[in-house]
């Protein structure tokens, strides 16, 4: 197992203990511990980037991979120095409350609709409502992680654009898991299930799993950078958050993120956006 990925799950593992509760950093270590969402983690992205930040700094970066959920929550309660995440509207709460800063637009890649190649809803290249409209009415089996992640936050948005309230029916099946290992669930029961794009490619060797859907505005996913507000939470380290924010939208870590996945895939897993408007 990778080291970060070993650190990331350990921790994560800690968090579940009795009594247990992660603590930021102190303000000088060198230790940063940054909660970012699994598909940065499953795509791979975070080993291309995080060991070119550590050598260029001498901070040393310890992952938490969880939903964008979990992972703003920890920034809620000073539980992370600074966050790598992609669910917009809980993003801008979490400043506004004034628990996180700085909040800068990092990448985007987009999510997808994936499903068996039999497809037996008949969604494939119909919009992403009319996708999940004709996977509800035809009670075709939908697997959704259901984790409060920033993926799962996109897919309620769309079950409401479709009109529909998924919630309790049997056809409707929720993992509680990361991406990647829904992605596992869905191939193994031949069912529809939405993911970002990223960790798709990433994976689909080993998946059963084709595209069916994409191309949607409402499919665009969006990744900001934030540091924990050290005015709130004495413990955050500061001057490490903001070095790793400052090197996400730094012109090397967005060369690399430009990069990312052509060599592999053929095309790159996420797209620059540093410096760009909202």
């Amino acid at each position: 197992m990778h080291r970060r990925s070993f650190l990331g799950w350990t921790l994560a593992l800690m968090a579940t203990l009795p009594g247990a509760a992660l603590v930021a950093a102190p303000p000088t270590s060198k230790v940063i511990l940054l909660a970012t969402t699994t598909s940065t983690q499953d795509s791979g992205l975070l080993d291309a980037l995080i060991p070119r930040f550590e050598q260029q700094t001498g901070f040393v970066v310890k992952t938490i991979a969880v939903g964008s959920g979990q992972a703003i929550a920890m920034g809620k309660k000073g539980e992370a120095d600074v966050l790598l995440v992609h669910s917009p509207e809980a993003e801008k709460a979490l400043v506004a409350e004034g628990s996180g800063v700085n909040r800068r637009l990092v990448m985007h890649n987009d999510f997808i609709l994936l499903g068996p190649a039999t497809d037996p809803a008949g969604i494939r290249r119909r919009p992403a409502a009319a996708a999940l409209q004709a996977i509800g009415t035809g009670s075709a089996l939908f697997i959704s992680r259901g984790d409060n992640s920033g993926t799962h936050a996109q897919e309620k948005k769309l079950w409401k654009a479709a009109g529909l309230d998924p919630e309790g029916k049997a056809w409707y099946q929720q993992t509680g898991l990361g991406m990647g290992q829904t992605l596992s669930v869905a191939s193994e029961k031949r069912a529809y299930t939405l993911s970002d794009r990223g960790t798709y490619l990433a994976l689909r060797k080993k998946l059963g799993l084709e595209i069916l859907g994409e191309g949607d505005a409402s499919l665009l996913n969006v990744y900001h950078v934030i540091e924990v507000n050290p005015a709130r939470f004495s413990k955050v380290n500061a001057a490490g958050a903001r070095a790793f924010a400052d090197f996400l939208v730094s012109k090397d870590a967005q060369a690399v993120i430009k990069d990312f996945g052509i060599g592999t895939f053929g095309s790159p897993l996420f797209f620059p956006d540093a410096g760009k408007p909202e």
